[in-house]
């Protein structure tokens, strides 16, 4: 009797018919029962109330939770000034200030900033009446493009502060008296915030004369 005759194929015929097998499988529409509920709860996006003051004007939010302060500020109350830059906390340029205490606001949530007071470059002068700072940042040239100038001078306003507060800084050579009021000092204190334009001296510039007058 003679044997069956099975047709031949070659290995790279064989690789392509399972290729082909598997693309078939995968693509196959799942069961609805399993994706309708994975699909209404990705549509579903957790929000919270949150309650800050913002300028000395008291703002309540609605906000999904995974919005930052920063978005908060740019996105739902318009307060463009504070910039989006590497939305990373690496260049400062989105700092502002809440509690009296300067945050990068791109690196914290707004839900955790319930009550608290946010001051941001709009809050700190305007146009027709300049806060000292900023002031001191045209007379200085204490920017060119401009893009890192608000988190700059919110930076610099708390800088000050922690400096009149006495807080240490990496330079600080003797924790149990206040710092010294120090080309370095503010340097250290002001190297989270980068200007691309490289205004750095003038910015020292601009700062030491608003300590001076603060003196």
């Amino acid at each position: 009797m003679a044997s069956p005759v099975f047709p031949l194929i070659t290995r790279r015929e064989a690789l392509l018919a399972g290729a082909a097998t598997a693309a078939a499988v995968s693509s196959a529409p799942a069961a609805t029962s399993a994706t309708a509920p994975a699909a209404s709860a990705a549509a579903v996006s957790p929000e919270m109330k949150v309650s800050f003051s913002v300028n000395g004007t008291g703002h309540t939010l609605s906000l999904d939770t995974r919005t930052t302060l920063l978005d908060a500020l740019r996105e739902h109350l318009h307060l463009t000034g504070t910039k989006k830059g590497c939305d990373h906390g690496q260049c400062g340029a989105c700092t502002v200030i809440v509690d009296g205490r300067r945050i990068n606001s791109c690196l914290t949530l707004a839900v955790m900033h319930e009550g608290a007071k946010v001051t941001t470059i709009e809050g700190l002068g305007t146009p027709h009446r300049l806060h000292p700072m900023q002031a001191a940042f045209v007379k200085h040239d204490g920017y060119q493009c401009g893009y890192c100038t608000p988190g700059q001078i919110c930076s610099a306003v708390a800088v000050l502060d922690e400096i009149q507060r006495g807080v240490p800084s990496h330079v600080t050579v003797d924790l149990n008296s206040r710092p010294l009021l120090s080309a370095e000092e503010l340097r250290e204190r002001m190297s989270g915030n980068i200007c691309r334009c490289g205004a750095y001296s003038n910015i020292v510039d601009a700062v030491t004369e608003v300590a001076g007058s603060r003196a």
